[in-house]
């Protein structure tokens, strides 16, 4: 893949090439020990999260400061966190800095690595901020949005590797101990070759929807959307992307991140009565080399029958996953079932981070994070426009959802939901 300029992309310099003066470059620095300071971007539910299992994977850490758009954010994290963490937790008013130019403003505070856990929408500009200034990044998923913001992540990792920084990703099923055997008996060729793969996120809606009559007048549209920010598409992608997309990679880690030839699918917007834009189902199926064929059926509903699974069917049998991850042969007869660790998935991606920066190991995942984040927005793209959509297409494509200049009070109208047959991917 070969991202096209855009102003999403890095400014080329000698400056964003080397490493920033001055910073200590913990990579080279075989075994050191040093105290990290972790800055937290993102002080919601995932991102407490992420902050939680740092401060856990590592006991030379400690919570430096804290971003988010909006200050009552950070004060529930922090309230939440020091319960925990006693002595951990050293975020004093001048190193909690809320609205959109938040991260930035952390990036200057001295931290060595980052936690990017906003909306995705800002992840792109985030993680490209955060490499420019030479920090070790844990980025949550879904990477971008849209396809310029794919382009722009596939930089950033490749400026990553240039500064020897890691670069962590957030697409946890891939550290999770049962499921990690699950999918190495597929792509160790136990089972041989794929044949299909139908994977379900059904589930209900994760946040209840705001009704445009709860907006304050005072709300400028940029503030109202991004309180409400998984109902519009610039800052979430819709829940194909948003949740789904841990589906959606594991199809990709099925098919050993080899890239797909095209996609098709549908979808609509059924119970949402929010004024955002997003659809809350598809069913996406990807075509891949060898005529495999791999679907995705997503949801958001109340009232239905709920479903996250993982069905990868090969020559010699079945692989089920998440819950419970077994082998099934052609009869569909249980022949293996995962009976080792359950260490939890979330901690296992940030011990094995932290274990790298202290080993000077190299980590970047930033190849199939942007793979991932891509076989996603294909879906997505094939479903609105009711289009066959090709890998190439979609590469050559310029979609943007929004500027990056976007303030608080700025005028900026929810985006049509888009319907079939009259959306076209740009």
């Amino acid at each position: 893949m070969n991202p096209i300029p855009s102003r999403r992309v890095f400014l080329r310099s000698a400056a964003a090439t080397t490493l920033i003066a001055g910073f200590p470059n913990i990579l080279l620095a075989q075994g050191n020990q040093a105290k990290l300071k972790i800055g937290l971007v993102g002080c919601g539910g995932r991102g407490t999260g992420a902050a939680d299992q740092a401060l856990s994977a590592d006991p030379n850490v400690v919570l430096w400061a804290m971003a988010d758009a909006f200050g009552s954010q950070i004060t529930n994290s922090i309230n939440h966190l020091s319960k925990k963490f006693n002595g951990k937790v050293d975020v004093p008013e001048s190193r909690q800095f809320s609205g959109l130019d938040a991260c930035q403003k952390l990036l200057e505070s001295g931290v060595d690595v980052v936690l990017l856990a906003t909306p995705p929408g800002f992840r792109p500009a985030h993680l490209r901020a955060a490499i420019e200034a030479g920090k070790h990044v844990f980025a949550e998923k879904p990477m971008a949005v849209d396809v310029a913001g794919v382009k722009s992540v596939v930089e950033s990792a490749r400026l990553a590797k240039e500064k020897n920084l890691t670069l962590q990703h957030g697409f946890c099923w891939r550290f999770s101990p049962n499921t990690r055997a699950g999918y190495g008996k597929i792509l160790s060729g136990e089972l041989g070759r794929v044949v299909s793969v139908y994977g379900t996120y059904m589930g209900g809606v994760p946040k209840p929807t705001t009704a445009l009559a709860d907006r304050d007048p005072k709300l400028g549209d940029v503030e109202w959307q991004v309180r409400n920010w998984m109902a519009h598409e610039w800052l979430s992608g819709g829940p194909l992307l948003e949740q789904a997309i841990h589906t959606v990679d594991k199809i990709a880690w099925a098919m050993n991140d080899v890239a797909p030839i095209a996609a098709r699918g549908c979808g609509g917007r059924t119970q949402r009565s929010d004024d955002g834009n997003v659809w809350d189902h598809y069913e996406v199926t990807f075509e891949y080399p060898n005529e495999v064929l791999c679907h995705i059926h997503q949801r958001q509903m109340s009232g239905c029958f709920s479903e996250v699974k993982d069905r990868v069917h090969c020559e010699k049998g079945i692989m089920e996953a998440p819950d419970r991850v077994v082998t099934k042969d052609i009869s569909g007869k249980i022949d293996w079932a995962y009976r080792g660790d359950n260490t939890n998935m979330y901690q296992v991606c940030h011990n094995e981070w932290f274990a790298a920066i202290r080993k000077g190991q190299p980590l970047n995942a930033g190849e199939y994070m942007a793979n991932s984040t891509m076989l996603a927005i294909l879906g997505r793209e094939a479903a609105h426009s009711g289009q066959r959509i090709t890998w190439n297409d979609l590469w050559n494509a310029k979609q943007d959802l929004a500027p990056d200049s976007l303030q608080m009070g700025d005028k900026h109208p929810t985006a049509e939901v888009p319907i079939p047959g009259r959306y076209k991917l740009v």
